[in-house]
């Protein structure tokens, strides 16, 4: 039997909220491009993960309807999931470190997929938008909420035909957002994740949040156990 563990990562203080993720610990089960996409399909979460080697991280990343050479969320959750101190998707070598609260990880912009980051007037505004807002191409949408203390409140909205309407937490566009700005970050996404960010040295930036198991995890493809 396969095992899938289903967790929410960039919970809010309280816990709740997060982005689903699905990860996958033995990647054999699924050689190949087309089985990866088509369960990541049948999932329906944000991202799901295939677990190539456990030893050295290296990881496979899909959403329901792409591969993914680099995502926030995914990396952050099986760092906290496997305990890694590195973790290996195909953008390049990133470094993860858990504090007790928060699992961070290390990573460059350039490795994140290109979005659009659009400023709005208040985070009114940015609470009044549709899901998805009108338009093509990848939004994430923020204002400020304290920009003396860098408190950002944004949602996301990948804006493709695979049925994700809105992304809660998405780390790749917070990793942008927060090289664009050139400051530490303290991002509330979604429904009410939290995402916090740092500049670090030689053009990085860690990303990170908290992780939990999905209390309900939505029932398993045949042949996997929790």
């Amino acid at each position: 039997m396969n095992e899938l563990d289903v967790l929410r990562v960039f919970c809010g203080p309280d816990g709740r909220h997060g982005n689903t993720l699905g990860v996958v610990r033995d990647g054999r089960a699924y050689p190949d491009e087309a089985s990866r996409q088509a369960l990541a399909a049948e999932l329906g979460f944000s991202e799901t993960v295939f677990v190539d080697d456990p030893e050295r991280g290296l990881v496979d990343i899909y959403t329901p309807g792409l591969r993914l050479p680099f995502a926030g969320h995914p990396l952050v959750g099986t760092a906290w999931l496997l305990d890694l101190e590195v973790v290996n998707p195909p953008a390049g070598e990133v470094w993860a470190r858990d504090d007790g609260e928060f699992t961070w990880i290390t990573a460059r912009a350039e490795w994140a997929p290109p979005r659009r980051l659009q400023q709005y007037a208040s985070a009114a505004a940015v609470d009044a938008l549709p899901a998805p807002p009108p338009g093509e191409g990848w939004l994430y949408a923020w204002a400020w909420e304290d920009e003396a203390a860098g408190r950002v409140r944004a949602r996301a909205f990948p804006r493709r035909d695979d049925g994700i309407r809105e992304d809660e937490a998405t780390g790749a566009a917070a990793l942008l957002l927060t090289a664009e700005l050139g400051r530490a970050l303290n991002i509330t996404q979604g429904r009410g994740s939290q995402i916090l960010t740092a500049p670090g040295p030689d053009a990085t930036i860690e990303v990170g949040g908290r992780v939990r198991f999905a209390p309900h995890p939505p029932h398993a493809p045949q042949g996997f156990t929790r």
